[in-house]
């Protein structure tokens, strides 16, 4: 079997998920559960605090064969538990119904992490998911200045609701910088959390690594404290908040 993570010496058929990179193990993207990431390729949005700007063109440089990562978590099969399929924007996608039916046949949970960007495509997905990571990137008032993308908060709530609905686990989680996500952000997000029903938020504090903004970089030091004030602020709103650095 060829190896997942050797590039492919040609482009991938239009039908193949288009993967950027792998991780075999890791037992913290999905709850509970020993998984590997599926990096998918590409992104409608330009987050600045994107820690893996590599995955925002549709497609990468060093592309990884489907097919062969296909093959290989076939013989991790008793060993991991979920496959999580994150990226860039997974749902950006059309092949990843595919990619996901086939992952779950083997027998493996599936995770997504996901902004929300293509709320219709989720919707297709929601039936054959057992886990999500909502990323919501602030209220939809300052949505635009976190993902360079007018509107892209019509989606990202969309996807909320749709999430509900269905009745899949899920998490939400928020990166939070200074210059981004200050306090009265965050606060004017967990009132919006609130209203919708989200009682458990996971904050992640930005990591410079891998970042590619230059001014987000070199601002890093105003990283929001979250201290016990606010963090009892914003617990009057989502009673079961997670700190995860």
């Amino acid at each position: 079997m060829s190896d997942p993570s050797a590039p492919l010496s040609k482009a991938l058929p239009s039908s193949a998920l288009r993967v950027g990179g792998l991780v075999p193990f890791t037992v913290t993207d999905y709850p509970g559960a020993l998984a590997a990431v599926v990096f998918c390729q590409g992104c409608p949005w330009r987050c600045s605090y994107c820690h893996n700007p590599h995955l925002i063109p549709s497609q990468g440089e060093h592309p990884l064969d489907w097919l062969a990562i296909s093959e290989w978590l076939e013989t991790r099969r008793g060993l991991l538990d979920a496959v999580v399929f994150s990226g860039g924007e997974p749902t950006a996608q059309p092949a990843l119904l595919k990619a996901i039916t086939a992952t779950r046949a083997q027998g493996f949970l599936i995770g997504l992490h996901t902004g929300g960007a293509y709320p219709r495509r989720l919707q297709t997905l929601l039936p054959h998911l057992d886990w999500i990571g909502l990323d919501l990137k602030a209220s939809p008032a300052g949505y635009t200045r976190v993902t360079g993308v007018a509107d892209s908060e019509i989606g990202a709530f969309e996807a909320l609701a749709l999430i509900q609905r269905a009745g899949v686990p899920f998490e939400v989680r928020t990166t939070i910088h200074g210059a981004l996500t200050p306090p009265k952000e965050l606060q004017a997000l967990a009132a919006i959390l609130n209203e919708r029903g989200v009682t458990r938020w996971v904050l992640q504090p930005f990591r410079a690594q891998g970042c590619d903004n230059e001014m987000l970089r070199a601002r890093a030091g105003e990283a929001v404290v979250l201290d016990e004030a606010l963090l009892q602020t914003l617990q009057a709103f989502v009673p079961h908040i997670d700190v995860r650095r």
